[in-house]
């Protein structure tokens, strides 16, 4: 019988219909993990129990009215109170918070929390009892899920850092009900394979590795079993489980944590890459050396060459030669009897009395031009120019005022001297 085929887009539709009008205003007690608030006041959160997880939103606006979500953490245990919602585009469902009250640490938090007293007690995480990693490994296991983003992290760090080192991958299950017991037979069958294995395949450190997830995620990894195989093995063990605020019981167990798989390799790998880098600076000092050395050499074979040996005997000749002819005194009667310094005084003197000389005669010239001037001032002829005249007498005697003019005799000649000559007179 031919069954109707209906699009995707029409089941998520109908079974959207059915969830949200049966599963509406619904109670439900579960386990807090992965809480996160997002940059736009949204919460977001796993409601969890031992056997199953619900994905949960608590809205900003529902948030406001809810202040207790601040202080509830993860393994908190919650009753909350919301619609079931399916969200097409991804084909989820999840729980829309609309109230949400703490009841006390969750049950997976408690056992956890529980184990991990238990073992300290017990001694497993005592620190000397760990046993030191080895500083350059030559085989490492890495205990982990295949193909998985953790085990590419670190294969591709490894690739990119290690010089030798060997890696051995050990595929196994981290999560699930089988993962525990998957776990612990890939331990025991590592360790028996280094055991039987001849000195150079030995395993020299074992590496359990898991990317980020939520507790129940990562429970298989707080397994009392295989805690008890991690503290008992004879081989140096890592953790790197979860990110770098995620905790397992194997995370104290194990001789060291890694915060990320990819820090383990970064781990394993440091002295390696300190040898790498040293080796690298080693390079390039050597050859650094050897184009100073190469260089020295270089200098002193073009210096042996016969037409630089030429060059210097002739910049020697040369230099003699001018050592040769300083020693002539012929050439250097000036230098050495200091002649031209009485030259050079001569010349000296002689241009200072020109200076002073030609400095006298310009004062000489300008006291006549100064006199001439004066003399031309004081020249009665210049007076007379001017309308101006006056009388002598025949003796030569100027007559200067009436009184003068009145002692002469009746009769007496006179002489009338005008600007352009004189004329005689007579008194009556």
């Amino acid at each position: 019988m031919d069954i109707p085929a209906k699009n995707v887009s029409a089941i998520v539709s109908e079974i959207k219909n059915l969830l949200e009008s049966n599963f509406s205003n619904v109670a439900i007690v579960g386990e807090i993990t992965n809480l996160s608030l997002s940059s736009s006041g949204h919460w977001y959160f796993t409601l969890s129990d031992k056997d199953a997880c619900l994905s949960a939103a608590l809205f900003k606006m529902d948030a406001l009215r809810n202040p207790l979500i601040r202080k509830i953490k993860d393994g908190d245990k919650v009753v909350v109170i919301g619609d079931i919602n399916v969200y097409p585009k991804r084909g989820t469902f999840q729980v829309i918070v609309k109230k949400i009250t703490p009841l006390g640490v969750g049950d997976l938090k408690e056992q956890f929390e529980k184990l991990k007293r238990k073992l300290a007690a017990e001694g497993l995480f005592d620190l000397d009892k760990k046993k030191p990693i080895p500083l350059m490994p030559k085989r490492v296991a890495v205990i982990t899920a295949q193909r998985s983003a953790a085990l590419a992290d670190f294969i591709n760090i490894y690739k990119r850092r290690s010089i030798w080192m060997d890696l051995v991958i050990v595929p196994t299950l981290v999560q699930g009900d089988e993962a525990p017991r998957a776990l612990r037979q890939s331990l025991h069958n590592v360790i028996k394979y280094s055991m039987e294995a001849p000195a150079d395949k030995k395993i020299d450190l074992i590496v359990l590795a898991r990317g980020g997830g939520s507790l129940e995620d990562l429970w298989a990894f707080n397994d009392e079993g295989l805690a008890w195989d991690l503290h008992n093995c004879p081989i140096p063990t890592i953790s790197a489980v979860g990110h770098e605020v995620d905790y397992s019981i194997s995370d104290f167990v194990c001789d060291l944590r890694a915060e990320t798989p990819s820090a383990a390799a970064e781990v394993i790998t440091h002295h390696q890459t300190m040898i790498k880098d040293k080796m690298h600076s080693l390079r390039g000092r050597l050859k650094s050396t050897m184009e100073i050395k190469a260089s020295r050499l270089h200098n002193r074979l073009k210096h042996a060459h016969p037409h630089s040996i030429l060059n210097i005997i002739w910049g020697q000749f040369n230099s003699f030669q001018k050592r040769l002819r300083r020693c002539d005194l012929r050439n250097r009667l000036h230098e050495l009897t200091h002649i031209h310094e009485f030259y050079v005084e001569l010349d000296t003197n002689l241009e200072e009395m020109k200076r002073l000389m030609k400095e006298k005669m310009m004062q000489l010239q300008h006291r006549l031009d100064r006199s001439d001037r004066l003399l031309k001032v004081l020249n009665p002829s210049n007076v007379l120019e001017r309308g101006y005249g006056y009388v002598e007498s025949n003796d030569g005697h100027v007559v200067a005022s009436v009184a003068s003019f009145d002692q002469l005799p009746s009769g007496a000649e006179l002489n009338l001297h005008l600007h352009d000559g004189k004329r005689k007179v007579s008194k009556k």
